[in-house]
């Protein structure tokens, strides 16, 4: 499993759950990005983490930005270099794991884009009909498609505490009315790109998450952070979603769930989660790994 590492020439920032941040003494604009194999569930890092996740990850992020009509966060001239003479910066250490970015000014805001009904807003629906406030129509079931999808912002809590839903309303108090504005309709529009695209290729993209920054230098708004990958996005096989027999079965998907399941049917969650078998690590794996081949093919 790979974890923060000594990179010679970077500062270590700090490390989240998956991700290590580093920064370069004499270039104050960048950062990098490291993603890492550890995975989490349920605001646990688990053990062990799943061989060659941080590069699954980057490479689905790195193909995504490639292709989204929106301003990112990628320094691709600096990752990549002109030639031999001027190599990109990426360390060797971490080669195929990070990113090069430049640094904005984060919003609060968590983008929630929601195509589907599953997860938390199929609980909620069952309990009242909606879904983060938003009414939605009777006879709905776990993993339909919702008439339109809907954006259901959260509030970015400081790192150690719960993010928490919000409303449309509160992400104004949060950020003002037009760059609340700008984030839903960017985020909406996202997906709606993305989607298409997962379906040409026999995926159905049910959720994901956006995080948006503002360019110091230009103002622009600026998608940053991880796009679309298996950590951030729910994606279903579209052939098993159109033939299962049940709603459990039609939701086979590309990420974590396989970890998440095996933990709700094996953990009280108030114990230290306990480690994860060998064949839960190597059948999310070649989820993840299946994932980016079926997109990126």
């Amino acid at each position: 499993m790979s974890t923060s590492t000594n990179l010679p020439g970077w500062t270590h920032l700090y490390s989240g759950k998956v991700r290590d941040l580093y920064e370069r003494p004499d270039d104050s604009d960048a950062l990098l990005v490291v993603a890492s194999d550890r995975v989490s569930a349920f605001d646990h890092v688990l053990s062990p983490g799943i061989p060659g996740k941080g590069e699954l990850l980057t490479a689905l992020s790195l193909w995504w930005f490639d292709r989204l009509d929106v301003p990112n966060h990628l320094l691709a001239e600096k990752m990549l270099g002109d030639d031999d003479t001027m190599p990109g910066l990426i360390p060797a250490e971490v080669a195929g794991r990070a990113m090069l970015v430049k640094k904005l000014e984060m919003f609060p805001v968590e983008c929630v884009v929601r195509g589907y009904l599953t997860g938390s807003g199929w609980k909620e629906y069952v309990a009242s009909r909606s879904v983060c406030g938003i009414p939605l129509p009777d006879g709905l079931q776990n993993g339909d498609r919702l008439p339109e999808p809907l954006y259901t912002p959260a509030y970015k809590a400081p790192m150690g505490e719960h993010d928490e839903n919000i409303s449309f309303e509160q992400s104004i108090e949060l950020v003002g009315e037009a760059d609340a504005t700008a984030l839903r309709d960017t985020s909406l529009a996202i997906y709606a790109q993305a989607s298409a695209i997962a379906e040409e290729r026999g995926v159905i993209l049910a959720d994901t998450k956006f995080e948006f920054g503002r360019d110091p230098v230009n103002g622009v708004l600026t998608l940053g952070d991880e796009v679309l990958t298996s950590d951030s996005s729910r994606y279903w096989d579209a052939d098993i979603y159109a033939t299962a027999g049940t709603a459990e079965d039609r939701m086979a998907s590309f990420d974590k769930q396989i970890v998440r399941d095996w933990l709700a049917a094996n953990w009280d969650q108030v114990q230290d989660p306990p480690e994860l078998p060998n064949e839960i690590v190597e059948e999310t794996t070649a989820r993840y790994r299946e994932l980016l081949e079926r997109l990126t093919a």
